[in-house]
């Protein structure tokens, strides 16, 4: 990493079909140790606490996704320095917020760790959920609320570890430059193989790397407190293996997002120190 310097934000969201548990991921994820454990790795951080995040029930409201992400890009964008950015989450839609502010003067690269496409848009989605939609918001496919989020070039863009696709979501990305490992790829060439030119991409005449890491990308035997789960998923030493071989990589980091931690379903808070030691590998945690 070219910065010592982590600001850790928190955006408690959880804009699904009905409040799934995920708005309390930010909390789970400080109480495994999160700030202990990069500080003990040499680093200086900054704790902002959380973005003011107002509660919407059982309805997905294009206002409140706006407000949010406007406040958590303000947020970021009021950092000293150039800090690496940990912004925890909370629902994938954070991430019109924080891809946005990172964004903003440089020309960025995504690699999305998910289980999911992330690739709907209000027409496709059967279920409306727009935690479903940001990796489409922002590289400008469809049209969220007008396009105000659309910030990276689909082909800047790798996603890796997908096995779960809706119908018309499958068409989007068949319909984009963006690139997409699924979990047969994963299968088929290994993890670091495959991050290894998820990075490539994301890194290739970019003026930096954002990652974004949704928990559900590991199976849930060893995540169990996801969102939405999906069975195939990485497993522990996978993980560990993609974060760091982020961290090996020559690419600049601007910073990353953990989202979708679920202490009610949890067990003994295990996805959220899950999350804590991921954050860690990919800061550069070694054995040797």
């Amino acid at each position: 990493m070219e910065s010592r310097n982590v600001e850790v934000i928190g955006v408690p969201t959880d804009y699904g079909t009905c409040r799934r548990g995920v708005d309390m991921g930010s909390s789970a994820i400080r109480y495994a140790g999160l700030v202990e454990e990069i500080e003990e790795m040499g680093y200086d951080v900054k704790d902002r606490g959380n973005v003011d995040t107002p509660v919407v029930g059982c309805v997905d409201s294009d206002d409140e996704v706006h407000e949010v992400s406007r406040r958590l890009r303000s947020e970021m964008e009021a950092a000293d320095g150039d800090p690496v950015h940990v912004v925890l989450g909370g629902d994938h839609s954070l991430s019109m917020g924080s891809v946005p502010a990172l964004a903003e003067d440089r020309r960025l690269g995504v690699v999305w760790f998910d289980a999911h496409g992330d690739y709907n848009t209000t027409e496709s989605s059967p279920s409306g959920n727009v935690h479903g939609m940001p990796l489409a918001a922002v590289t400008g496919y469809g049209e969220f609320s007008g396009g105000e989020f659309d910030c990276v070039r689909q082909e800047d863009v790798a996603v890796v570890g997908v096995r779960s696709l809706d119908e018309e979501e499958r068409d989007n990305v068949l319909d984009s430059d963006v690139t997409v490992y699924t979990m047969s790829d994963v299968d088929r060439r290994g993890v670091g193989e495959v991050v290894e030119e998820a990075l490539e991409v994301a890194g290739v005449d970019t003026d930096g790397v954002h990652v974004s890491l949704d928990l559900d990308w590991l199976d849930p035997d060893e995540a169990p407190g996801v969102g939405t789960p999906v069975r195939g998923g990485v497993g522990y030493r996978e993980a560990h293996l993609a974060m760091e071989a982020v961290a090996r990589h020559s690419c600049r980091v601007t910073g990353l997002d953990i989202v979708e931690v679920n202490p009610i379903l949890d067990v003994s808070n295990r996805t959220a120190e899950l999350a804590v030691e991921l954050v860690a590998s990919l800061l550069g945690r070694r054995t040797l």
